[in-house]
């Protein structure tokens, strides 16, 4: 076997475990909110602007538009979110909180220092130069795929 074959000298293998890891150590914290992580991320795009157009959400948070899709029925259904048809163009929908919705940016506010506390081995500036070389990495993926 080649070196560059061994799992342990794969970038993207290290980022499949980590986003596993992020996921499990979300899963309790977000508990409370009977929602899963990709159903956060959406909700964090939604306290952040309401009133957006489905399309304009799935650029805000990266999400495939087809699992985009059933995470918003899934909120809907669990009424944090109203998917409504624009007047001007009733195929556009928008992605509006409900008061249920807005309620749950209060009661998640403490969720990220909660997180961040469980990982005690890393120092933010270390976290914020993490989050600058994922972008870039992920930009440079992107640019390479399109």
């Amino acid at each position: 076997m080649t070196e560059a074959l061994k799992l342990k000298n794969q970038l993207c293998h290290r980022f499949y475990t980590v986003s596993n890891a992020f996921t499990r150590a979300y899963r309790p914290l977000l508990k409370k909110l009977d929602i899963t992580y990709p159903q956060y991320v959406v909700m964090m795009g939604l306290w952040e602007e309401s009133g957006i157009t489905i399309q304009s959400l799935v650029n805000v948070t990266k999400i495939d538009p087809g699992a985009m899709t059933l995470i918003l029925k899934k909120l809907e259904a669990k009424g944090y979110v109203e998917v409504k048809k624009g007047e001007e163009d009733k195929r556009t929908r928008f992605v509006h909180l409900t008061e249920k919705g807005k309620q749950a940016e209060v009661d998640a506010a403490d969720i990220p220092q909660q997180l961040i506390c469980k990982v005690d081995n890393l120092e933010w500036e270390e976290a914020k130069k993490m989050i600058a070389l994922i972008d870039k990495l992920s930009d440079g993926l992107e640019s390479a795929i399109c």
